[in-house]
């Protein structure tokens, strides 16, 4: 006969309780962290949880409350290190305030953040911080959503049929920073520079160039279309596409990148073509991740702190929660150009 292995019975807060001769409500304020137990107490109390295997039921204690102890963080791009330094980030002031975080990861895909945020739902986060993935709609989003979860969405605008502006925003001054990438370019004497990767339909690739396209319209320089190279805001693609920006004479002498991963991939390009980044050819990138300043040649960037964003979200969606009524805001973060050793001046001829 087949072996049958015994169930064991589920530890309960009455066990916990005769353990360690404290009361059931007791034990209850220690695994909610109340200050109302004194530490010797709850010294008795966390080892008896511990020797019993005592495992917390988290959903059913936020049930019983009608409150959440969790925030939901969904990103289009867990691969890359900006959202991997801005999920920590979160998830550091998010700890500090008491809330565990949810982490789902979309890849870039609609259908997949649908399904993501329709399981994350299903355990009643108090908030929710969203980086859309290319092609998002608000409609969809707030239908996985609800009216009822507050949603602050980070780093691309998230189309609203209506323009009702119906959740908090977090954005990089994209922009600007670009601006400033291509205006340090020009300023090394650079006049054929291109702006490399990302999806035109995407708003913040669309505000980076159009911070690119101003500085070049300012100091009277052309934007040739044929320099406007988009792939996959990837390293791997990035490295694909480098061939792109050779592929007409006269080949541009810099490029502005849509950020850092796009930015270490075409040095990986450049470097499999014979060129040698920040001596053959200049380029920027944009977040400053923590590879940009080690990386070979160290990589000028614009600097956004994505760790500082990641403790800034937080912040807004907490705040959201203490003042639920208040008006929806956009939050504008600032950004500044560090200048390293991938931007230099244009080689002789």
């Amino acid at each position: 006969m087949p072996r049958i292995t015994p169930q064991r019975r589920k530890v309960t807060l009455a066990d916990i309780a005769l353990g360690c001769d404290v009361s059931r409500a007791t034990v209850s304020l220690v695994l909610r962290g109340s200050p109302l137990v004194n530490s010797a107490t709850r010294a008795r109390v966390e080892a008896e949880l511990k020797r019993q295997g005592y495992v917390y039921n988290r959903a059913a204690a936020n049930l019983r409350r009608r409150t959440s102890s969790s925030i939901g963080l969904v990103v289009n791009d867990l691969g890359n290190p900006f959202f991997a330094e801005f999920a920590a980030g979160a998830d550091e002031a998010l700890a500090s305030a008491g809330y565990v975080t949810l982490l789902g990861n979309t890849g870039e895909s609609p259908e997949r953040q649908q399904a993501v945020l329709n399981s994350l739902v299903e355990h009643g986060p108090a908030g929710i911080i969203l980086s859309p993935a290319e092609g998002s709609e608000g409609e969809r989003v707030l239908a996985a959503v609800g009216m009822h979860t507050p949603l602050l969405v980070f780093n691309r605008e998230l189309p609203d049929d209506d323009g009702t502006h119906r959740w908090d925003t977090l954005e990089m001054d994209n922009e600007h920073g670009a601006r400033l990438a291509t205006e340090h370019l020009i300023g090394l004497g650079h006049q054929r520079i291109a702006f490399f990767g990302g999806h035109r339909e995407s708003s913040s690739v669309e505000q980076r160039r159009r911070g690119y396209a101003s500085a070049m319209s300012a100091a009277g320089l052309k934007v040739d279309p044929a320099w406007m190279i988009e792939s996959a805001p990837t390293r791997l693609e990035a490295a694909r596409q480098t061939g792109a920006l050779f592929a007409r004479d006269p080949a541009p002498t810099a490029a502005v990148c849509y950020n850092d991963a796009v930015a270490l991939g075409l040095m990986l390009g450049l470097t499999k073509r014979g060129r040698r980044p920040g001596e053959d050819f200049a380029l920027t990138g944009f977040d400053d991740v923590a590879e940009a300043s080690v990386c070979v040649p160290p990589l000028t960037t614009v600097a956004v702190d994505p760790r500082g964003l990641g403790r800034r979200s937080a912040e807004l969606i907490l705040e959201r929660l203490r003042n639920p009524e208040t008006d929806t805001a956009s939050t504008i973060a600032p950004v500044r150009l560090v200048v390293r050793e991938s931007s230099c001046p244009p080689s002789s001829p």
